[in-house]
């Protein structure tokens, strides 16, 4: 950070009350514009480059509802607010009376965590970033958190400062970009409840929990990524999300690199903030005019680890190759979810997946990585087959999900030149023949493989250069 220590000392504390006089003082990295904690100037701040050409990122939910590891990582919303059937039975069933959700604190051990391990996961899967859950609605921080006192991983449970531990792991031994997700809420939170009492008119909760806590993280583990969320119905103002990332943009130690998400308040979500995630398992199917993110599960049904569920709880690998296709050729990112389990481990379903789609991405990586939407999201012909476009070798990419029986594949959009458009499958040596079919259209001859010849599974890339 810029400026002497007792100006970085002060500066969480001008956003907290005062974002008005942040302006008023100099710096920011060399000669960058500051940025005013308004939407209209927030929102003008350009992405950094890295976050559009990483196309892949792991989410992590790891938490106290971990322990239970039952129904969802809404399980203590579920239990003690709704009180729906399932949880309040389960309870019944397998805990003693009085038995609280704090008591789960304790059994939150993560004996089994080993940082390196889940790094080199991370990095077998192709994923160019990971998101880790710093604290959910639950409030309970996975970090030794001045701000959450005897509810955070230091003080209860593994006793471990899990956030610093994976992010040293993840910044040594890979080249991902380390995220942290953050919840602004928390469900039962007596100082939040009060605020909500007093329609938000008060601020005790965000004042003296949420900001200093986003601040910490920050200045702490430097994350280059902030993913918000939760914002307990209330406005942006309430949670002063401007004045925090003006202060994120203009003076924090990631100011340069880091990218935000747009769930900072009421009515922010899909509209403000840095990339769009719009809402859960997002996949709107066409090209949006703004950068955007399917964040989504390999569990269909839960974000934190289930002890009940079932294998087809589960997307195959299929399913989320045909996502991860659609998603990139519609200018968004995946964020794929994993939910540990509350002893530490990477359950082997979910490192089975994670290095599937590692397997995948070494070999169809140049039509993913780096790309950018062509003019066509999708052939208008054959269905199932999506394009992306590489503007370093001018390639359009038609990556296809179902191999044809017939042996040859039509495609509607591209326009092919004679003598000049050259077709090649992304892992196998010779160029491919093909028929032009009037003013669009091309038919192209795959090669006769065997399934152990192929170049991979689950889809395959067509590369076509030299086309209008």
């Amino acid at each position: 950070m810029s400026g002497s220590p007792d100006r970085a000392a002060l500066l969480p504390l001008l956003c907290l009350g005062l974002p008005g006089l942040l302006l008023a003082a100099e710096g920011g990295g060399g000669g960058q514009p500051r940025y005013e904690p308004t939407w209209s100037s927030l929102d003008a701040r350009p992405l950094p480059a890295w976050f559009d050409e990483a196309k892949f990122g792991v989410f992590i939910h790891w938490g106290v509802f971990s322990v239970p590891s039952f129904g969802s990582e809404w399980f203590w919303w579920y239990w003690q607010k709704e009180k729906r059937e399932p949880y309040v039975k389960f309870m019944e069933a397998n805990y003693p009376p009085g038995f609280s959700y704090e008591d789960f604190g304790p059994m939150f051990t993560a004996e089994f965590f080993d940082p390196n391990q889940w790094a080199d996961i991370l990095k077998a899967s192709g994923a160019k970033y990971v998101v880790l859950t710093s604290k959910h609605h639950e409030g309970f921080t996975l970090w030794g958190s001045k701000y959450s006192w005897n509810w955070n991983a230091v003080d209860v449970g593994p006793k471990r400062d899990l956030v610093a531990e994976l992010a040293t792991s993840v910044r040594n031994r890979t080249d991902l970009h380390f995220g942290l997700y953050h919840s602004l809420f928390e469900w039962f939170n007596p100082l939040f409840l009060e605020d909500a009492t007093n329609g938000f008119k008060t601020r005790k909760f965000p004042t003296s929990k949420s900001l200093p806590e986003l601040y910490e993280i920050v200045t702490k583990y430097q994350p280059e990524i902030i993913w918000s969320d939760g914002n307990g119905n209330a406005p942006d103002t309430y949670w002063n999300s401007t004045g925090f990332l003006a202060w994120l943009y203009n003076d924090s130690p990631v100011r340069d690199t880091v990218v935000t998400n747009d769930r900072w308040g009421v009515g922010s979500i899909c509209t403000h903030g840095g990339f769009y995630t719009c809402s859960d398992r997002y996949n709107p199917g066409h090209l949006l005019p703004h950068k955007w993110e399917n964040c989504m599960t390999i569990d269909k049904r839960s974000w934190g680890y289930r002890r009940n569920a079932q294998l087809d709880d589960y997307l195959t690998i299929e399913d989320l190759v045909k996502q991860f296709v659609e998603t990139v050729s519609c200018g968004g990112n995946l964020l794929m979810n994993i939910g540990p389990t509350h002893d530490g481990r990477i359950a082997v379903i979910f490192e089975e997946r994670l290095r599937q789609m590692g397997a995948w991405l070494k070999v169809n990586g140049e039509a993913i990585y780096g790309t950018k939407p062509w003019r066509a999201q999708n052939d208008t012909v054959t269905p199932e087959v999506w394009y992306t476009f590489s503007p370093k070798g001018g390639k359009v990419n038609a990556i296809f999900l179902n191999w044809p029986v017939s042996g040859t594949l039509e495609l509607g959009e591209p326009q092919a030149k004679l003598g000049e458009t050259q077709v090649t499958l992304v892992g196998y040596k010779e160029p491919l023949k093909w028929v032009a079919l009037g003013e669009k259209g091309i038919i192209i001859a795959l090669p006769q493989l065997t399934p152990k010849q192929l170049p991979c599974q689950w889809g395959w890339t067509l590369q076509l250069t030299d086309i209008n």
